[in-house]
């Protein structure tokens, strides 16, 4: 169990986390700036927090309190970086035997041995990083990482130095290769499709602030706030006023909803996702006329962005998102009218 509760001021940027995360892997999903990557370093003891304590395994790593700030070689924590930090007039044999502890000649060689086997770096091991390609380069880093037999697993976005195919692949293998890790890994990025595919819990982090940790399912079927519905995909929010009646005034719709149950106090806003707007053939409840105002056809998908009776620029606009075959059918207007499921109104605070 990895436990973090730090904080730390650098002027017009302050962090304020506060997570954990126990065996398997832990999302950190985040807009670029938001402090992932900074709480990755704080928690391997290379940068180090103002206040607060970071445990692992019941072992004290950081505590303000205390004065305790172990070195990051004591942390026994691997930390993966955006692009490796492999040696490069190292082999990849060399690269793995400088993770591993200790100076004892044969542990060193079966330990490579080993790691190469499972890494599937068989026939790699007198090339050096510039002869590799990025998914071997990634492995490589992984195998040297592991090599020292860390405690937990930081990954700081692994994929972004890869292109869009080689990315699948190497996620699809770092997915095995983790699997049998016994302790915690954070996987930093800002990808909600990677969080979806390779997390079993995330915490959002924003503008510095931590959100509690949820299970992946939770935070895509249901976002609390603005900034972890938008970091899951969703395009369509409005401002929102909670009503006597047990509606929400969508401000920037201009229309008044249903929600199918009781809003929770704070709620700010309200959001919809663009697969989830029905196109129907007459007003009803919870539905909203719209203006057809532009069509782009996507690859697989027609994506149709209308205006509401909101008016203005901004969260005004609808996006939706239909299968091609289902905007042939209605093409010819340029008018719809939108309907909204209760159970589709996501119900958000700031």
């Amino acid at each position: 169990m990895l436990e973090v509760d730090i904080r730390k001021d650098f002027g017009k940027f302050k962090l304020n986390v506060s997570f954990s995360a126990d065996r398997g892997i832990t999302g950190l999903l985040g807009a670029s700036g938001c402090g992932k990557s900074m709480t990755l370093k704080c928690v391997a003891g290379i940068v180090t927090p103002d206040a607060g304590r970071i445990v692992l395994d019941g072992r004290v790593l950081f505590d303000s309190g205390k004065r305790v700030d172990l070195s990051p070689q004591e942390r026994r924590v691997g930390y993966l970086f955006q692009n490796y930090a492999l040696f490069p007039n190292m082999t990849v044999a060399q690269n793995i035997a400088a993770g591993v502890r200790g100076r004892d000649r044969a542990r060193r060689e079966a330990m490579v041995a080993d790691m190469v086997k499972s890494f599937y770096l068989e026939d790699l091991e007198r090339k050096y990083p510039r002869q590799l390609s990025g998914g071997q380069q990634q492995r490589v880093a992984l195998a040297r990482i592991l090599a020292s037999e860390p405690h937990a697993l930081l990954l700081d976005e692994p994929f972004s130095a890869l292109d869009s195919y080689l990315r699948w692949q190497v996620e699809l293998e770092l997915g095995e290769l983790l699997s049998p890790f016994p302790g915690p890994v954070l996987f930093v990025t800002h990808s909600r499709d990677e969080v979806y595919r390779m997390c079993e819990n995330v915490c959002v982090l924003d503008h510095g602030r931590s959100q509690p940790e949820q299970d992946v399912h939770t935070l895509f079927d249901s976002p609390a706030t603005v900034s972890s519905c938008l970091l899951t995909g969703c395009k369509n929010l409005s401002r929102a006023v909670p009503g006597p009646d047990g509606r929400v005034a969508c401000t920037d719709w201009g229309v008044s909803l249903d929600p199918g149950r009781d809003i929770p106090e704070g709620t700010t806003h309200v959001g919809v996702r663009s697969h989830y707007l029905r196109p129907v053939e007459a007003p009803g409840e919870n539905t909203i006329p719209c203006t057809v105002e532009r069509v782009i056809d996507d690859v697989f998908s027609t994506v149709v962005l209308l205006s509401t009776p909101g008016g203005g620029e901004g969260y005004s606009r609808l996006r939706l998102e239909l299968p091609k075959e289902a905007w042939a059918a209605l093409s010819s207007r340029d008018s719809l009218c939108l309907q909204i499921r209760p159970e589709d109104l996501l119900l958000l605070k700031d």
